[in-house]
């Protein structure tokens, strides 16, 4: 019984593969890889992100020069037509992902109660 599991989630990963959300994603960040200077921005904006995250887990304090650091980057990449699409676009998946969690963990939300954060 417990393969049936996998089973499942591998159609599941076939089905997010094949949805809307994930094909209009995967051509926009298609899009941004291939426009250099898209490209550039992008990925300056992830490493700086991934290093605050990086910063927060591991308990170090952000200082206010690097928060401000970050809004100006945000503020950046939000100009940028191209990325601007693919954060939208990210969101949106990010919410099915996140609506998929909730009903895979419902029998277990169903038998403790909803975890909150």
């Amino acid at each position: 019984m417990a393969s049936n599991y996998y089973d499942v989630a591998y159609e599941l990963e076939k089905a997010v593969r094949e949805s809307n959300e994930y094909q209009t994603l995967k051509k926009l960040y298609d899009d941004v890889n291939s426009d250099k200077m898209a490209k550039q921005l992008f990925d300056q904006f992830r490493d700086l992100q991934m290093d605050i995250q990086q910063k927060q887990m591991s308990g170090i304090e952000i200082t206010q020069e690097e928060m401000e650091h970050a809004q100006q980057q945000v503020a950046l990449v939000q100009k940028h037509e191209l990325i601007a699409k693919l954060m939208e676009a990210e969101q949106r998946m990010s919410m099915v992902i996140g609506e998929l969690n909730r009903i895979i963990m419902k029998p277990l939300d169903d038998l403790y109660g909803p975890m909150q954060p």
